[in-house]
């Protein structure tokens, strides 16, 4: 039986690959550093070997998958070359893979990790459903009909696939280290829309995406009325929000999710539109949408006493406003403290500002210096720049933690896509 070898096993995507090949009964085993990631637990519980980086994992007869973020100079990578071993990325094993099923690509600049895994789950009340999703959760079925996935704009990633269907929640600029600006993002998606086989679904109210041209049918969801999948009569309560969609100006159904903000509306009226075209009748997706408990980081709760702790990978300040919009309908009444992690030099410097006025919604903000990559020019640029210009700000240590006490009735909302959760983890240690 031939081996596959992951290297950079703990990557979200990666990890969520791993777990499907094991999942359809291959040997899989990966290598990493020996730092902990989320990522890491399910690959544990599926009793996959996760090995520290070295030349000896590599030997003849395996499949080598090498993650993004490592590139062909690694040793493994270098050592499976020596050897004559296959070595193949992350996204074109991928790619190859999706053939075998009716596949669905979802992305977006924001909400692709949401959105598939509501796809995912709502597809698996319907019929067997293989799934790859970008908080590093993974499921492989062996009689699957449907594929379900993540698929990542960044450096053009995504123009490995040629699914059946591809969903785009959004185009925003993002990603500054690779795209020069908005309009390099758009024309990756365009590059992309060309790519698709069967029907292109896209939210309409993006200026960017109402551009976006395919060789295939283009569906739009959204709030406005040009839609041809309209969200209407949307009702927000602090259990969650009900919302009728109209096809075609002509009502369909009625639904109810347990999820909040404007965001989360779209992402239940993407999964909709699809599985419209799919004949799922509207009482399965019903049930499955209202009993859907959300992915990894993305609005997770925790309750210690009387504060509520919730940790996002929020790390774009689109990101940040419709997570604080979410705590803002389901905790009217309770004070939102925001506590951030900018990611990479390179996005805090280009979207200095629109941080500062994406948390200044909150009611107090506490920043964490920025993390960064190694690779990363970091110039003079520090977090004391960000917190400048934010009114009811401090730069928060972890050995100051206990200043988060001083918050009475609070909602404290970790937010960052590098290692904010070891605030959370000090945190919970003084509460």
């Amino acid at each position: 039986m031939t081996v596959f070898h992951f290297i950079g096993i703990k990557g979200s995507g990666m990890s969520s690959l791993a777990q499907i090949m094991h999942d359809e009964g291959n040997q899989v085993q990966g290598s990493d550093i020996e730092k902990h990631f989320f990522t890491e637990d399910p690959l544990r519980k599926c009793g996959i070997p996760i090995l520290p980086f070295n030349v000896k994992n590599i030997h003849d007869g395996m499949t080598v998958i090498a993650g993004n973020a490592y590139k062909d100079d690694h040793e493994e990578i270098v050592r499976a070359h020596e050897l004559g071993v296959e070595v193949i990325r992350y996204h074109s094993f991928l790619g190859k893979m999706m053939g075998k099923y009716t596949s669905i690509g979802i992305t977006g600049s924001h909400g692709k990790t949401s959105t598939t895994g509501l796809m995912s789950h709502v597809l698996s009340g319907y019929a067997p459903t293989s799934y790859l999703i970008g908080d590093g959760t993974g499921h492989g079925d062996s009689q699957a009909k449907y594929f379900a996935f993540e698929a990542c704009e960044y450096r053009r990633h995504f123009l490995a696939y040629h699914p059946d269907y591809m969903i785009m929640t959004n185009i925003d600029f993002d990603h500054p280290d690779y795209f020069v600006g908005i309009e390099d993002v758009i024309e990756a998606f365009q590059s992309m829309a060309l790519q698709v086989n069967k029907a292109l679904i896209v939210c309409g109210d993006d200026e960017h995406l109402q551009k976006i041209q395919a060789n295939v049918p283009v569906i739009c969801y959204g709030f406005s009325s040009q839609n041809d999948f309209e969200a209407r009569n949307v009702i927000k309560t602090t259990s969650g929000t009900s919302f009728d969609v109209f096809i075609r100006n002509e009502f369909s159904y009625t639904y109810e999710i347990k999820l909040f903000g404007d965001h989360a509306v779209l992402n239940a009226l993407a999964v909709i539109t699809l599985c419209h075209y799919e004949g799922i009748p509207a009482d399965i997706i019903q049930q499955q949408v209202s009993s859907f408990g959300g992915v990894k980081r993305r609005f997770s709760e925790s309750r210690k006493g009387e504060r509520i702790l919730i940790d996002d990978y929020a790390h774009h300040p689109t990101e940040i406003k419709a997570t604080i919009q979410s705590v803002r309908q389901k905790y009217p009444q309770r004070e939102i403290i925001a506590v951030f992690q900018p990611h990479t030099f390179s996005r805090t410097r280009t979207f200095l500002k629109e941080f500062a006025e994406s948390l200044e919604v909150a009611d107090f903000v506490y920043l964490c210096d920025i993390f960064g990559s190694a690779r990363e020019n970091k110039g003079d640029l520090t977090i004391q720049n960000l917190a400048d210009l934010i009114d009811n700000c401090i730069i928060l240590k972890t050995e100051e933690i206990k200043v988060l006490l001083n918050h009475h009735n609070a909602i404290y909302l970790f937010m960052g896509a590098g290692d904010v959760q070891k605030f959370q983890a000090e945190f919970e240690k003084v509460i």
